[in-house]
């Protein structure tokens, strides 16, 4: 049977996986994402393309020394064609929001599965999110309440728990936002034969 490996250290997109009943290993691939992000932004490239070429290098790197399956994820925030990193502290996570807030942006969710050192299959997600006008008391109770958890996430929110007050409008299915466009991915499985059709 053809191993499936999930090319990341992210605990989010693991349950994802094993949420939907697939088994899979983690590898989480020796890449430098700043420096290739600092080398594609000096290249012009679009916030879409710099995901997927992140998570095309991330199942590649695995992919050139493990057999299977490799699965490489990478999600971006994009604002107004600005692209968003993780914050790096809590006063970064709290720029993140009064940035966000009263505004669209859109969530690059790129996978790429590689087998044999190749990529053989990639995918695009787009979910668009809209801020409500936050107040600086709501930011500070969230900064307060969530900590260190928003340091995990490109928009310093977590869908999944308290992240769902910042939002009054939200297009695009809640596994992407969450960083794994989950249903084409099993789709894909599918049709390789590692899921039951």
């Amino acid at each position: 049977m053809t191993q499936i490996i999930l090319a990341s250290g992210s605990a989010s997109r693991r349950a994802l996986l094993a949420g939907a009943g697939v088994e899979a290993r983690s590898i989480k691939p020796n890449v430098d994402e700043e420096a290739a992000k600092r080398a594609m932004r000096a290249d012009g490239l679009s916030v879409r393309d710099q995901a997927m070429q992140l998570a095309e290098m991330k199942a590649m790197k695995v992919s050139r020394s493990e057999p299977g399956l490799v699965i490489g994820g990478d999600q971006m925030l994009s604002l107004e064609g600005e692209g968003f990193d993780k914050p790096v502290d809590l006063e970064a996570a709290e720029n993140h929001l009064r940035k966000l807030s009263g505004k669209a942006h859109t969530l690059e969710t790129a996978i790429v599965i590689a087998e044999n050192g190749e990529p053989v299959w990639r995918h695009l997600a787009r979910p668009k999110l809209t801020v409500r006008t936050l107040s600086d008391d709501f930011i500070a109770t969230y900064i307060e309440t969530c900590g260190e958890a928003l340091l995990t996430t490109v928009g310093a929110y977590q869908l999944e728990s308290m992240g769902s007050q910042i939002f009054s409008q939200i297009e695009g299915d809640y596994f992407s936002i969450l960083g794994l466009p989950l249903l084409p991915l099993l789709d894909y499985l599918r049709v390789r034969g590692l899921l039951t059709a």
